[in-house]
């Protein structure tokens, strides 16, 4: 199979100058052959159609995201804030047929060799948000694989089962895999919530058994300007200035 290289991706949020960004990074580094997307490509962001496009010129697998289906109609908007829901309506509007049928078959849990790869949780795909370690021990139980890819928080953390014993800690630079189970979260792409701004993204090196984590300077302004002009909520557009 040789050395197999995948990129990992969540949160994309419809915020294209950061999954450009990401992608030129990646090539950068000697390309993916892979990416491997947690869900929620659109939602928040101004150009979900084209995030959703260019996701799709690339080998990849991706599971789906509460914003991904809930700009489909496929999952109630009812438990997102108003900013949130306000973005949803505007970001369904914008997909075409294509767009909608490819949302509408993405799975929600995928494997793929020693990883089992959600949006939310292994125990609830769409919506948990795994922040705590008393939420990962539970989630521990519910996937049958040494490690666990999530998203939908949008922060970088890694939580490692050590015995009994369930420990959280940031994602670092470098993570290297050994036989303890581990529950990863690579962070966002398109909205950071981890007080950086910059896009943040991991590599797969399956040969190596490491997981390298990566952040990306992209033109947030650009984006920001996209927003105001389809009238996005000023919330969404002033939080990427500070990673929140």
């Amino acid at each position: 199979m040789g050395n197999m290289r995948c990129a990992i991706l969540a949160d994309i949020h419809g915020n294209l100058a950061a999954f450009q960004a990401v992608l030129n990074d990646i090539e950068g580094r000697g390309g993916a052959d892979e990416i491997w997307c947690l869900g929620d490509i659109i939602g928040y962001g101004p150009d979900p159609s084209e995030c959703i496009a260019l996701l799709r010129q690339y080998d990849h697998l991706c599971v789906a995201g509460n914003h991904d289906w809930a700009a489909i109609e496929k999952v109630d908007i009812s438990d997102f804030n108003p900013e949130a829901a306000a973005a949803c309506v505007w970001t369904g509007r914008q997909l075409s047929d294509e767009d909608v049928r490819y949302i509408d078959n993405l799975p929600l849990v995928l494997c793929r060799g020693d990883f089992t790869i959600v949006h939310g949780s292994p125990r609830e795909p769409t919506w948990e948000y795994v922040l705590s370690t008393q939420s990962a021990q539970a989630n521990f139980n519910f996937f049958d694989t040494r490690y666990c890819l999530i998203g939908h928080s949008h922060v970088p953390l890694v939580f490692e089962l050590a015995g009994e014993t369930c420990l959280l800690k940031e994602l670092p630079a470098e993570l290297e895999l050994g036989e303890n189970r581990l529950i990863i979260n690579p962070g966002g792409v398109g909205q950071p919530r981890d007080g950086d701004p910059r896009a943040a993204y991991a590599i797969y090196d399956e040969e190596g058994k490491i997981i390298y984590h990566y952040r990306v300077a992209y033109d947030i302004e650009a984006t920001q300007e996209k927003m105001v002009g389809y009238g996005l909520p000023k919330f969404l557009v002033t939080r990427l200035s500070y990673g929140r």
